[in-house]
């Protein structure tokens, strides 16, 4: 270290002994442009602990950070107990127990690839009650799974739900353990964006990926904002790089499509596609507005597709009323409740625009 770095830590020395008078930990920085330079400042603790930065002194500590972090700390543990009763543990796979919420006064939802098997999967309350659950239905594409308990009163469907949520607020991981009971975990909100479609095929209604760490049991967990506000249920599943909240609008519309028919009916075309681009010169001769379409590589034979009369090269650039110039469109329409539905399909075949009627057939379905 030079002799002005040596002079300046010498300084941060005297003024920190020299506040002793305020009886708690107070850091008292003179701020000088060597500071920033040799790092005396830069290496200091993050600047959320800043409590003053007053003309040129910089304070850290201090009562008034002691007393919100207390505050702080008191209403995380309250909101951790808050959701305690509507935290379930679940014994549906080998090695590790899971976490589910309770979402009506005999349902739970819960992180479809936790559930391993379908029979004997055991629950614990938060009472420490012990329950035998049956699956009602499953979707691996949103890594969502109802499960059936007999009634009981706690019920987190009709909580408060968080509307809106940004990159940077805090949010909670509460689960629960058989053995050691209620879990949690805090971070912060680290992503958030509009809708996202999952590795597995399903729509999220939006994309929240979190910090927190996520323990073997918190998939199926409920994630709680600072406010106490549900966020969405916990899964390490969708994500290879951390975990997310699956959102509470797709849990909700998730699980009453379960509870009517035990999966998610998804349209299946009976084709394999690939994007292609559609030049300015055949956008006029077509009189279409698409850039894009996607062009037929393979047609599944007495498939859909087959029996509409589809071949392989032709280009596919509308199905009903959707304009198709990519996958996202074509998965979105499938997804659309369009199962069994006669629609038209329009494509480029010879340089020509035709159409055809097509009845979508049903996407097979994952196990888990």
């Amino acid at each position: 270290m030079n002799t002005d770095a040596h002079t300046h830590h010498e300084a941060i020395e005297e003024d920190r002994y020299s506040d002793q008078r305020l009886n708690c930990a107070v850091l008292v920085l003179p701020i000088q442009p060597g500071h920033w330079r040799n790092g005396l400042v830069r290496n200091l603790p993050i600047p959320v602990m800043c409590r003053y930065l007053k003309h040129d002194r910089l304070i850290l500590g201090g009562p008034y950070m002691a007393e919100a972090l207390v505050k702080l700390s008191n209403e995380l543990a309250e909101i951790v107990s808050v959701f305690n009763p509507y935290i379930v543990s679940i014994r549906a796979r080998r090695h590790y127990p899971s976490s589910g919420v309770r979402w009506g006064v005999d349902l739970i939802v819960t992180a479809s690839h936790t559930i391993e098997r379908e029979d004997e999967v055991a629950v614990t309350l938060a009472d420490g009650t012990a329950a035998a659950a049956a699956l009602i239905g499953r979707d691996p594409g949103t890594d969502l799974a109802v499960l059936k308990i007999p009634a009981a009163a706690a019920t987190l469907k009709d909580s408060e739900h968080a509307d809106e949520i940004s990159p940077g607020e805090l949010a909670i991981v509460v689960s629960r353990s058989p053995d050691s009971g209620i879990n949690a975990s805090l971070g912060i909100v680290s992503a958030k964006s509009g809708p996202w479609r999952t590795w597995r095929g399903g729509q999220l209604d939006a994309y929240i990926r979190l910090d927190a760490r996520l323990f073997p049991q918190s998939s199926g967990g409920a994630v709680v904002n600072a406010r106490g506000q549900f966020v969405g249920i916990a899964t390490a599943a969708l994500s290879r790089i951390a975990g997310l909240a699956i959102p509470a609008t797709t849990v909700t519309s998730v699980t009453e499509k379960l509870l009517q028919r035990g999966f998610i009916p998804r349209g299946y075309f009976g084709f394999g596609v690939q994007p292609l681009s559609i030049s300015e010169d055949m956008q006029q001769k077509l009189q279409i507005p698409m850039s894009g379409g996607l062009i037929v590589l393979m047609v599944e034979k007495d498939g859909p597709a087959d029996q509409a009369g589809i071949l392989p090269g032709d280009i596919v650039v509308g199905v009903g009323d959707t304009a198709v110039e990519g996958i996202d469109e074509l998965r979105e329409y499938s997804d659309s409740g369009v199962v069994g539905k006669q629609v038209t399909i329009r494509f480029v075949r010879g340089g020509e625009l035709r159409n055809s009627q097509i009845t979508v057939g049903e996407r097979p379905r994952r196990r888990s």
